[in-house]
């Protein structure tokens, strides 16, 4: 009577194993087809963001008034406030990712950033990006202290001239191609100091450790009236230059898409009104 209720006992243990197991199964499978479903539609969501839900604007956050960290820590600028439209009127959501300024490029080709918007130059990189039209019509600009004496470029012979590194005011000091004029001013300077940003070039210039920076006419104008009247730009423009969209060689269907916006803006208004807020009425060409 014992073996047989001991063996009664056991074989009513194998069945709840056996179903407990089949249970333990069952949740497998259910939570693979529920983790194979996460990954889905993550890779849905990814599809979608490349598809241009998501429009991710490289600029230098050392640069304004186009694009620069604010007393809040909010990325404000000209170039964003039109970037912030141009994806409102296309359903986009605006990403705004500083980067290194040097290193522009390579967020570019990596598909890390879908253009780069930020008082970039058109001039003398034409074959390099695939461009919008010109937006802004800016010169490169020398600014010096109001005291210094300085009024003319001949007068920087020996001096220290400050520039942010990679940007036009460099180019148009250092480019050989067609620039003999600048290149032989240069070649006067006491010393061509290149620094990360222009916040840095207008320290070194209120300490005395440079006696000019060249740089472009809007920034120039924005960091005068926000330092009071110590500083002043010199009547002789170095260079001629007008600022673009630029976006990686050959993608002409986002740039066709963000020219058709800015277009539209500029007929009705908007784009103006935009450049109003930001004091750079003068200097815009678009749909002039």
């Amino acid at each position: 009577m014992k073996k047989t209720i001991a063996a009664l006992l056991s074989a009513a243990m194998l069945v709840a194993l056996a179903a407990g197991c089949e249970s333990k199964k069952e949740e497998t499978e259910s939570s693979t087809d529920a983790t194979s479903a996460a990954v889905t539609d993550v890779t849905v969501a990814t599809k979608d963001d490349a598809s241009g839900k998501t429009f991710t604007v490289g600029f230098d956050a050392e640069f304004p008034p186009y694009g620069y960290q604010d007393d809040n820590g909010e990325y404000v600028g000209f170039d964003l406030d039109l970037a912030a439209e141009v994806c409102k009127r296309n359903g986009w959501e605006l990403v705004k990712k500083p980067i290194d300024w040097d290193s522009k490029d390579l967020e570019l080709g990596s598909g890390t950033i879908d253009c780069i918007w930020n008082g970039f130059t058109i001039n003398g990189r034409e074959d390099d990006y695939t461009w919008t039209e010109a937006y802004v019509d800016n010169s490169q600009v020398f600014v010096v202290a109001a005291d210094s004496g300085i009024a003319k470029p001949a007068d920087l012979a020996g001096k220290t001239v400050v520039v942010q590194a990679d940007s036009s005011a460099l180019a148009a000091l250092t480019d050989e191609e067609d620039n003999d004029e600048n290149l032989a001013l240069a070649a006067t300077f006491g010393e061509l100091m290149e620094v990360a940003d222009y916040n840095t070039a207008f320290m070194n210039l209120e300490a005395g450790a440079a006696d000019a920076v060249a740089m472009d006419i809007g920034v120039a104008k924005y960091q005068i009236e926000s330092r009071g009247d110590k500083f002043v730009i010199l009547d002789d423009v170095l260079a001629a230059e007008e600022y673009g969209v630029g976006f990686k060689k050959g993608n002409t269907e986002l740039r066709d898409t963000v020219q058709k916006t800015l277009n539209e803006m500029a007929e009705d208004g908007t784009f103006m009104k935009i450049a109003k807020e930001w004091k750079l009425e003068d200097s815009v060409v678009l749909g002039k």
